[in-house]
């Protein structure tokens, strides 16, 4: 039996379509009622009156105070992978959620997917729903939410403290999921019946369901994963000054910021965009960005930002400084942690307006909070997720020699497939399989969650994600990974990808003889990795020989000696621009074929 391997807050896919509407009897022909009418349980108690909530069954609910205290405040609208929820506008110790039975829940509008705000109690909630459209047809989902208290914390969406019994606080770490299932994003959505849950005791709770916008009208030009949440500083009252080497040009520009992984709300006071000159200076006045209408914005736990459009040329070739002002103490943050470009931090003070770079007295080597630069327009961009050779480790600091960069650069100097950008979703020590960073609390180790559990988040939520190219394994054959293992995961991410309309591109793994863990044993894993890659007809839209680009001819298990960087394990610049040289653009386009 093959074994399963897909993130617990895995929705599995878009099951069936029909042109005609459904019918099951008289609960079907009931009028689809707002979520909010069809509150039946209360999650969330005030500590001084903790037994005016009963979320579980045994007296367990969620603390407001904690809550609070995450930036989930009552009215608030975090945003989490694309979509902007609403936290239910309901006093604690009053009904807050719905237990998903086959209600029929009013959402209207069109977008790429669902996105639901839930948990599961008594256990991992799994039951089937169906997605009703205007035009009268109807598709059914299949929806998992991980249980609250014991579900995977690298991909909750928010985690709290404590939780509150009948008797008081205990501590814990009870946790609320977003999960995402695709949609038809031709029609428009009128209703959505909630899943039947079966299983003795487990229920699947509802706190929130929207439809998630497209985002047609921009293409990804730059964006970085979030891959950990460590210390830094403290910072108090600084400017980050980031630097950031777009992949697209356009007129316009937006920003995307996430605060993924923490545990309390980030305050930005203000932000700007700018053309860069050298080091921190701009090349012109910078310009203020704005968060809905506002100068600055606040992200709770686990959230994200968006910037409002702003007419700015990005431009081809030019780096551009993103600089934000936090207003605050910040102790940690989430960042991508090998970001192989210098950035700048300030003195005390907003900074952000500064138009030299006189205040920049300090430098970090990583990209704190922002994780997207969107332009207007374009074909939509490419992501590619991958591990430490995808981000750039041991290429020059700042030069733009990742082979993502390189393949971005020879995307723009043709005409025969469409000029994408490039989205180097690249994580160092990341895995397909398990989580290096565990997903909750300050970390040293920033190598992420899986890739497994990280792609709703960095391939499916990303701006005008058309194609994938998927990088990884070398690193779980190395840490004891069987290639039947890795190949099945690799096969996940690509059937998901392909459920929400992404072509799947994989490339095979990479020699690596001469670096430490790459002993002969490991060495025939990955050798049985990319032969089951390239026998693969039927998993991925296309199969990258990378393998056979780099490898010793006379002595394939090992890097040929003029693409390696050194170490064995990392291709240097000559063999990343190998790379980027060696595939087909051809492959990159095209919609995913049928049976993913």
């Amino acid at each position: 039996m093959r074994r399963q391997l897909w993130g617990p807050a895995l929705v599995l896919a878009l099951v069936t379509s029909a042109a005609s509407p459904a019918s099951a009897g008289a609960a079907e022909e009931r009028e689809p009622r707002p979520l909010r009418e069809l509150y039946d349980n209360r999650a969330v108690s005030e500590d001084d009156r903790p037994g005016a909530a009963d979320f579980d069954g045994q007296g367990r609910s969620l603390p407001a105070a904690a809550l609070r205290a995450a930036g989930w405040r009552v009215g608030a609208r975090p945003t989490v992978e694309g979509t902007r929820l609403d936290w239910p506008v309901s006093r604690p110790g009053r009904p807050d959620n719905v237990r998903a039975d086959g209600q029929r829940v009013a959402v209207e509008g069109r977008g790429d997917a669902l996105t639901f705000l839930v948990a599961g109690t008594g256990g991992e909630a799994t039951g089937t729903g169906s997605v009703h459209y205007r035009d009268g047809g109807h598709s059914r989902y299949r929806l998992t939410a991980p249980d609250w208290r014991t579900g995977p914390l690298a991909t909750k969406a928010v985690a709290l403290p404590y939780l509150n019994t009948r008797e008081g606080g205990v501590k814990d770490r009870p946790r609320l999921y977003v999960v995402t299932v695709p949609l038809d994003a031709r029609r428009t959505v009128e209703s959505v019946r909630l899943p039947h849950v079966r299983g003795f005791g487990r229920a699947l709770h509802v706190f929130d369901l929207r439809v998630r916008p497209a985002t047609e009208g921009w293409t990804g030009s730059w964006s970085a994963s979030t891959a950990g949440l460590p210390e830094v500083g403290p910072w108090r009252d600084q400017t980050l000054r980031l630097v950031v080497h777009p992949t697209k040009a356009g007129p316009t520009v937006r920003v995307r910021l996430s605060n993924t992984f923490a545990g309390a709300p980030v305050r930005v006071g203000s932000a700007t965009v700018a053309v860069r000159a050298k080091d921190a200076e701009p090349r012109s006045e910078p310009v203020p960005l704005a968060f809905g209408g506002r100068r600055g914005a606040v992200l709770p736990a686990g959230a994200e930002a968006v910037s409002d459009p702003l007419d700015f040329a990005v431009e081809e070739g030019a780096d551009l400084l993103v600089s934000l002002h936090l207003p605050g103490s910040v102790p940690s943050v989430p960042l991508h942690d090998k970001a192989v470009q210098k950035s700048y931090l300030s003195t005390p003070g907003d900074h952000a307006a500064d138009s030299d770079g006189a205040a920049y007295t300090g430098t970090v080597g990583t990209w704190p909070l922002l994780t997207g630069v969107d332009v207007g327009g374009g074909p939509g961009s490419v992501v590619v997720l991958g591990d430490s050779i995808t981000e750039g480790v041991r290429t020059t600091e700042g030069a733009n020699r990742r082979w993502t960069d390189a393949l971005a650069r020879r995307l723009r100097a043709q005409d025969r497939v469409p000029r994408y950008g490039v989205l180097n979703q690249g994580i160092s020590a990341n895995r397909v399989l398990s989580d290096r960073y565990p997903g909750d609390g300050v970390s040293a180790d920033t190598g992420g969650v899986s890739a497994l559990n990280r792609l709703d988040r960095d391939l499916l939520a990303q701006t005008s994600a058309r194609t994938v190219v998927l990088f990884e394994g070398i690193n779980d054959v190395r840490w004891g990974a069987g290639a039947d293992e890795v190949v099945d995961g690799l096969r996940q991410l690509a059937s998901r990808a392909r459920a929400r309309g992404v072509r799947a591109v994989v490339t095979t793994l990479a020699p690596c003889e001469g670096e430490s863990r790459c002993t002969a044993a490991v060495d025939a894993e990955r050798t049985a990795v990319n032969r089951a890659l390239r026998a693969d007809r039927h998993s991925f839209d296309a199969v990258l020989d990378f393998d056979r680009v780099l490898r010793d001819p006379d002595r394939p298990a090992r890097m040929l000696p003029a693409y390696d960087s050194g170490d064995h394990l990392h291709p240097g610049e000559a063999g990343l621009q190998a790379l980027a040289d060696a595939v087909d653009l051809g492959e990159l386009t095209g919609r995913p074929r049928a049976g993913g």
